[in-house]
């Protein structure tokens, strides 16, 4: 067993992370790579579309994306509505399969690994609604651990854990329908860490929060990559808060515009070169060639 630095940028000064034979990894590899990556959604043919209630053309929501994420990154998604950011974390989750290209995460493959993909990510959304909100926190976490497979003691182990790397273990008993819209943010990052992945997705973790709550959540996101040496990736529409990432990707229609490092360009100059690739984007067409 070996050591390996990672060094979070502004997130702190290095942590190290234990690495078996299993999780070991070169330096030059990536935890999260794609090449190529596409996903085009095409109408269904029945029953909606003889209704006429559905387009009949294709969508293309991502065109020849090649990304690159390094381990104990925390790594910006940022792109006007529609750029893709959604359905690319959705990719890299394994709830949507690429029409083209391909990936992996933590070594595993998209497509032939998706089982392996899952065990070594977590995803968490900014309008979660699949909480049972009669039951308490804890409730909830011990019951999706229970879906994962451990057993009731591990379950109560684990949720434990979550519990206090979130801070809401004093309000951990109390009903799901009684929390605030950040305590159920928090809640949806403690579901997306039961099982203990090295990569987490975050969609848009700070929308609809107020700035307080708002504050907690990105604490909450260096811990992540500070403290425990976690992958990150999030989508956000907030400058501020991708501005704090270690590198920031623009998505525009699809495709990833360019990768920017707010450590060197800094918030001001993240926002100009954001609006500027949008800007362009907006004036020049955009051909989806080879669809039919």
């Amino acid at each position: 067993m070996r050591e390996r630095p990672i060094s979070p940028g502004p997130f702190g000064p290095p942590v190290f992370r234990q690495e078996t034979p299993q999780t070991a990894r070169e330096v030059d590899v990536s935890v999260v790579e794609t090449w190529n990556l596409g996903k085009t959604f095409r109408p269904p043919t029945w029953p909606l579309s003889l209704a006429g209630r559905v387009s009949k053309r294709p969508v293309r929501a991502l065109a020849g994306l090649s990304l690159r994420v390094e381990p104990g990154e925390v790594f910006g998604l940022m792109g006007p509505n529609g750029a893709g950011k959604t359905t690319l974390l959705k990719v890299l989750a394994t709830l949507l399969l690429p029409s083209e290209g391909g990936g992996r995460v933590d070594g595993a493959d998209l497509v032939r690994q998706a089982g392996l993909v899952r065990r070594r990510v977590g995803l968490a959304t900014g309008d979660e609604r699949t909480f049972y909100w009669r039951l308490t926190g804890r409730e909830n976490l011990e019951f999706f651990s229970g879906l994962r497979g451990l057993s009731p003691a591990a379950a109560r182990r684990r949720t434990d854990a979550v519990l206090g790397s979130v801070d809401l273990v004093e309000q951990a008993d109390e009903i799901v329908g009684r929390y605030s819209t950040g305590m159920r943010q928090r809640l949806a990052i403690a579901r997306a860490l039961l099982g203990d992945p090295p990569v987490v997705l975050l969609d848009e973790p700070t929308r609809s929060l107020d700035p307080v709550a708002a504050d907690r959540v990105q604490v909450l996101i260096r811990r992540l990559s500070r403290d425990e040496g976690r992958t990150v990736i999030l989508a956000t529409h907030q400058l501020g808060e991708a501005a704090a990432c270690d590198r920031v990707g623009v998505l525009v229609a699809g495709t990833l515009r360019e990768v920017l490092v707010p450590q060197a360009v800094g918030e001001e100059g993240l926002r100009r070169r954001y609006h500027a690739l949008v800007e362009v984007a907006d004036e020049r067409p955009q051909p989806v060639a080879g669809l039919p």
